[in-house]
């Protein structure tokens, strides 16, 4: 037991470190794919705030109990946020000028189900936007709303549908972590088109400009973060199947 939960550690760390490294070394780009701040108006970045909040309380509960009834679960809890930071935080120039990356919520959405990953996935999104300035605070709401709240909600239903329809546990996996990524680009592209819409065409003229303009980076990204997830969930089950075996009980995620 504690020579798996070393081994745990050693993985955080590792892609922690990992994480530091890129951002000390990369070149920095105005924007990032987080809504940056100040950028919606004011009625907006209310408005998302108002919607993701409820998802927050939820989580919160759900994280309580989970930590509460199966303590020994943690250094999962601690995994699923630490993937989900590192992912994120690798910014890829996009041809807008801005920059896209994966999102990583979908292997926590798969371990937990979806409501913890609007409390670890808001920590991401939070630290990012103090300490690194990507996004912002008073367009958090939103950006939570994108990342932490509707990619997970979509891709743990697409885990779920897939074991039903397949019993094919890598592949439903793989489908949900990248499905969980692009989801999260079309609730993004959806936000800025109803705070910004377009002269002619309005709002749907406006969301089929800032999603083609997403989807030429995003697609191989979802598919390369679904790669990724499959093989994080391979070390997993190689190297913690105790932990994997509770997750498999007690979830509402992880099922065979």
């Amino acid at each position: 037991m504690k020579q798996r939960k070393t081994k745990l550690t050693s993985l955080m760390l590792l892609v922690l470190g990992f994480t530091l490294y890129l951002f000390i070394n990369e070149p920095q780009s105005a924007y990032a794919m987080h809504i940056m701040e100040g950028f919606l108006p004011i009625g907006w970045a209310v408005f998302w705030w108002i919607v993701f909040l409820p998802f927050f309380l939820l989580g919160l509960r759900s994280l309580i109990k989970i930590t509460k009834e199966t303590p020994e679960l943690k250094i999962m809890l601690g995994l699923a946020g630490a993937f989900t930071f590192v992912l994120s935080a690798l910014k890829i120039p996009s041809v807008t000028g801005s920059s896209s990356h994966p999102t990583g919520t979908g292997l926590g959405a798969v371990m937990f189900g979806p409501l913890p990953m609007s409390v670890l996935g808001s920590i991401v999104l939070l630290f990012q936007a103090i300490l690194l300035a990507h996004g912002g605070l008073t367009t958090l709401g939103a950006n939570a709303f994108s990342m932490a709240v509707s990619g997970p909600i979509v891709g743990y239903f697409i885990y779920k549908s897939m074991m039903k329809t397949t019993g094919k546990q890598k592949w439903s996996i793989f489908t949900a972590a990248a499905i969980a990524d692009l989801s999260t680009y079309v609730v993004t592209s959806v936000q800025l088109s109803l705070a910004f819409p377009a002269g002619y065409g309005g709002i749907a003229a406006s969301f089929l400009k800032f999603g083609s303009i997403f989807a030429m980076t995003q697609i191989p990204l979802a598919i390369s973060e679904g790669i990724l997830t499959v093989l994080i969930w391979n070390w997993i089950g190689a190297y913690s199947p105790k932990e994997l075996s509770i997750l498999q009980r007690k979830m509402k995620g992880a099922q065979e």
